[in-house]
């Protein structure tokens, strides 16, 4: 189906990345008229992906913020309204990072700076753009969640609290910004493929593509098929879900 957001303004967090590139690149290919994207230091990175949205018929701008500084994404979301002549009907909160430390090692600033990155920014960056959804009379959010929210791995306590509780923030402000006429919902990627996972990671990809019911690793386009969906009007009864997309990995027994 082509065209599903037609119309559409856009706003994209961690744009630069291959979850956010294929993201951004899904809503201008379904008809989005404008795709904002943030960075905060791969400008180069989205800079290409704006010209690849260009090239899909949107318009398209690069807007560089600190997530974790609370202005920063309230001036983040006021900017991509005002590119789109006022409106933002659809926010997707992709930035996040994912570092790797053992938990009884781990400090406390060590702690913050996922949890802020991953967490805060989506608390921020939802609440502005619920004001403007609000006065809109409808509008759609997505937060970039993992399966990590439900099944930990090693080395990554931080991020995987962090990523349960973005799943948890989407059911509560999916019950508070309901009678608004605006959805919230997670979209929880398994493991995503980028350039050179299979040579730094051959162990780990091999056990994922076992592991898969699909045999294979997830693309960019994956996840953005997914946000495509949620924030179309597919999904107009959709709200306070999580959709899982991680080629059936989360079907498998662990017994």
């Amino acid at each position: 189906m082509n065209g599903l957001l037609s119309g559409q303004v856009a706003l994209v967090t961690g744009a630069g990345g291959g979850i956010g590139r294929g993201i951004a690149l899904r809503f201008a290919e379904q008809g989005a008229a404008a795709v904002v994207l943030h960075c905060r230091t791969a400008v180069a990175a989205a800079d290409e992906v704006a010209a690849r949205v260009r090239e899909s018929g949107a318009r398209s701008v690069v807007l560089r913020a600190e997530l974790t500084d609370e202005d920063e994404c309230r001036a983040l979301v006021r900017e991509a309204a005002e590119f789109g002549g006022g409106r933002l009907t659809a926010l997707v909160n992709n930035a996040a990072v994912q570092p790797t430390r053992a938990l009884p090692g781990m400090t406390a600033a060590e702690w913050r700076a996922v949890v802020d990155t991953n967490l805060t920014s989506v608390f921020a960056c939802t609440q502005a753009a619920a004001e403007i959804m609000r006065e809109q009379g409808a509008g759609s959010v997505t937060h970039i969640a993992s399966i990590e929210a439900s099944a930990p791995a090693p080395l990554h306590a931080h991020y995987s609290a962090s990523k349960a509780a973005v799943v948890m923030h989407a059911r509560s402000a999916a019950l508070e910004y309901g009678p608004y006429g605006i959805r919230v919902n997670t979209v929880s990627p398994g493991l995503i493929d980028r350039d050179g996972l299979g040579e730094a990671w051959p162990e780990g990809v091999r056990r994922w593509r076992e592991a898969a019911p699909t045999g294979r690793l997830g693309r960019p386009e994956d996840v953005g098929d997914a946000c495509v969906f949620l924030a179309s009007s597919l999904a107009t009864w959709v709200t306070g879900h999580d959709l899982v997309v991680d080629g059936g990995v989360s079907a498998r027994p662990t017994w």
